[in-house]
């Protein structure tokens, strides 16, 4: 099963913003930074300027922050780069005719919202500025 690590590669990709103002902010610097290819940076970099968390003009490779990073949470990161989509998910291939089948995953996902909204209400708690400061802490730990 893969799962996703848009949301990591998408903070991944504002800190790196924020922490070279100077150096080379292409897709092709970001992604070799993220050991992804620079397509699928394009594609978070997109999202993120649609979700006005990020600004760029096309042709330049100079993308900044569109706001402070103490007022762009993780559920602002998480909402641009996964939209809706759930993080725990139903096995939608249970047999139907199966009163366990069908009654049990009615019955988890009612849980599974529960988490959600749980999860969702932390990470509005949590912003950029946070990540950056325990970044810097770690930085400093290991000098």
């Amino acid at each position: 099963m893969k799962y996703s690590t848009k949301v990591s590669d998408a903070v991944h990709i504002l800190a790196f913003i924020q922490l070279n103002p100077k150096g080379s902010l292409s897709s092709d610097s970001i992604a070799e930074s993220i050991r992804t290819n620079p397509g699928c940076v394009r594609q978070l970099m997109s999202a993120l300027r649609k979700s006005g968390l990020i600004s760029s003009v096309q042709g330049h490779p100079r993308p900044s922050l569109a706001k402070a990073p103490s007022a762009i949470t993780l559920l602002d990161i998480y909402q641009a780069v996964e939209g809706t989509k759930p993080l725990l998910h139903l096995d939608t291939h249970t047999n139907p005719e199966c009163g366990v089948g069908v009654q049990i995953q009615l019955s988890l996902q009612d849980y599974f919202d529960q988490i959600q909204q749980t999860a969702e209400n932390e990470m509005q708690q949590i912003t950029l500025q946070n990540i950056l400061n325990r970044y810097e802490e770690r930085r400093r730990n290991c000098l």
